[in-house]
């Protein structure tokens, strides 16, 4: 089992960027895949980006490719999301989720693969 905990939402003008983190607890951390999901009110949690358990592969919903990068440090047992050039409709409460796979470069974009949540961080972008 693994638990997820988010930092470094926040306040932000158009443009500008943002690094989220999240910190799992365990020592199993290198065997999950890892996402990020957002939330929006009114809508379904929606998929950002993933990271495959070796951090070989990742993976970005169209709307975020080429602004937002995902990484993971597995010493740090961490996964981040850099956020740049943000927008107002990038504001939500964002998510990180970890998937248990044996597959070293396997990746899920749909949120009833992962098995763990975290508590999510509030990102707000204004215009």
């Amino acid at each position: 089992q693994v638990q997820l905990v988010e930092s470094g939402g926040g306040l932000v003008q158009a443009g500008g960027s943002l690094r989220l983190s999240c910190a799992a607890s365990g020592r199993t951390f290198s065997s999950y895949a890892m996402g990020w999901f957002r939330h929006t009110p009114g809508k379904e949690r929606e998929f950002v980006a993933v990271i495959s358990r070796s951090g070989g592969i990742t993976y970005y919903a169209d709307s975020v490719k080429g602004r937002f990068t995902i990484s993971r440090d597995n010493a740090k047992n961490t996964v981040y999301l850099q956020m740049n050039s943000l927008k107002p409709e990038d504001t939500a409460v964002y998510y990180c989720a970890a998937e248990p796979t044996a597959r070293l470069h396997f990746i899920q974009v749909v949120t009833t693969a992962y098995d763990y949540w975290g508590q999510g961080t509030q990102v707000t972008v204004s215009s």
